[in-house]
């Protein structure tokens, strides 16, 4: 799967996903269905930390700039802005051709470069291993609680 396949793929899940949550806060506050919430909440968080993920990747193999990358990651933050971020890469050539850190790619030299070589040259234990990572990531932030609760 090239960079701007996944980048795609994840920024219209984005979108999808605001929209149950946004669709379940209205459940939640105009009809009291309190479970409404809690699904699209956690469908949602689940893809915006794939999307933060997969934003990262596609920033530091494609040598985004730093304002651009830091854009890609608000995007997320934003509701419905992570496909028009995602077209405006697109139409700069941000997100042309394989992976440049791929197998038969290019030498990483950072670690995080290192790192994303070593993912995309073995792509299984990297799906498992970021499964892992965001389950857990996402089973501390449901253990946190609402967000809107963090800091009361």
């Amino acid at each position: 799967m090239t960079p701007r396949i996944l980048y795609k793929r994840l920024a219209l899940a984005e979108v999808i996903t605001w929209t149950l949550l946004i669709l379940g806060m209205v459940g939640k506050y105009g009809f009291g269905l309190d479970w409404a919430t809690t699904v699209g909440g956690s469908i949602h968080g689940f893809v915006f930390l794939c999307y933060t993920v997969a934003t990262i990747a596609v920033w530091t193999d494609k040598r985004w700039s730093a304002g651009t990358g830091l854009m890609g990651l608000a995007s997320a933050v934003i509701p419905y802005a992570t496909v028009p971020f995602e077209r405006s890469v697109e139409r700069r050539g941000l997100l042309e051709g394989h992976w440049r850190l791929g197998p038969g790619g290019e030498q990483s030299r950072t670690l995080a470069e290192r790192t994303l070589a070593f993912a995309l040259r073995s792509p299984v234990v990297a799906l498992v291993v970021t499964l892992i990572v965001v389950a857990v990531v996402f089973s501390l932030l449901l253990v946190a609680g609402k967000p809107t609760e963090w800091f009361s």
